[in-house]
């Protein structure tokens, strides 16, 4: 990181920051480092909120419990659910009805044969899949398995994955928003082979500028931080945006500012900056 990328940071401390998680606070063990946890209790000592906003489902929000600080609050599902990490608490949720998740369905099995669309739908009450759908992370107990993840649906479907046995590639994201079109918001994270479709207008930067205004804070005075082509949104929303130094090449353009890598505590870095910066109380 040079000095002139640290000389352009911001002089003014943030009432707000917004961080993804993966590849940007969290390191390459996808924990939290203990300088990192540093920092995000000296933001909250000096009167800077932190909210994370992530691509993460619920359930794998809670293993975080013990680092979010004074706050406890995380934006997650790519922005169709707000959770009180803390009390373990769903605030807010924005979710595909059946018929909309059905309706997204058909579209990729009409598209690419039956056989080859495997999907999976994160609620708000844990995790289904269909039988074919082979899933990154320990499933969680009381999970349900079905040939259709039509059999299984709840009544607010926050996030549905999506993988295929056809061959794909980076442009795998892309080529599922063109086949669902405006029936569902298709989000990149980075994850590999990996489709995810929330509702229609729902990102991770809508739903934080919802959360922001209901606490009386405006884009200008948010910093925000991310590493995958979902957080361009977010990055453009808030009044200064954030690019650890290992994220994909797009977002490094949109930023404002760059920071350190996650494996270096990029993010860590930068709230030490605010805090050096002054109280907000």
């Amino acid at each position: 990181m040079s000095d002139d990328a640290r000389a352009a940071w911001p002089t003014t401390p943030p009432r707000l920051v917004a961080t993804d998680l993966d590849n940007t606070l969290l390191g390459p063990d996808e924990q939290v480092s203990p300088r990192t946890q540093r920092a995000l209790g000296a933001a909250a000592d000096a009167g800077i909120s932190v909210v994370f906003v992530s691509a993460r489902p619920l359930r794998r929000l809670r293993e975080l419990s013990a680092h979010v600080a004074g706050h406890g609050v995380a934006i997650c599902s790519n922005g169709a659910a707000v959770f009180d990490v803390g009390s373990d608490q769903v605030l807010a949720q924005d979710g595909m009805t059946a018929a909309e998740v059905a309706r997204v369905a058909a579209l990729l099995r009409d598209a690419w044969g039956a056989q080859n669309v495997h999907l999976a739908a994160e609620h708000a009450g844990g995790f289904d899949k269909e039988t074919a759908f082979t899933e990154s992370y320990v499933i969680p107990p009381g999970s349900r398995v079905a040939d259709r993840i039509e059999d299984v649906l709840t009544d607010a479907t926050l996030k549905l994955l999506v993988r295929t046995s056809l061959p794909w590639d980076e442009s795998f994201a892309r080529r599922v928003a063109e086949v669902i079109g405006d029936a569902g918001l298709v989000a990149d994270s980075g994850a590999p082979g990996l489709g995810e479709i929330s509702g229609t207008g729902v990102t991770k930067a809508a739903t934080l500028e919802r959360w922001a205004a209901d606490l009386g804070i405006g884009a200008d005075e948010v910093w925000a931080f991310g590493d995958a082509p979902n957080d361009l949104p977010m990055l453009r929303w808030a009044g200064a945006s954030f690019a650890v130094a290992n994220a994909f090449p797009e977002v490094l353009a949109a930023a404002s500012h760059t920071c350190p890598s996650n494996a270096d505590d990029g993010v860590a870095a930068v709230l030490e900056h605010a805090v050096g910066l002054g109280s907000r109380r």
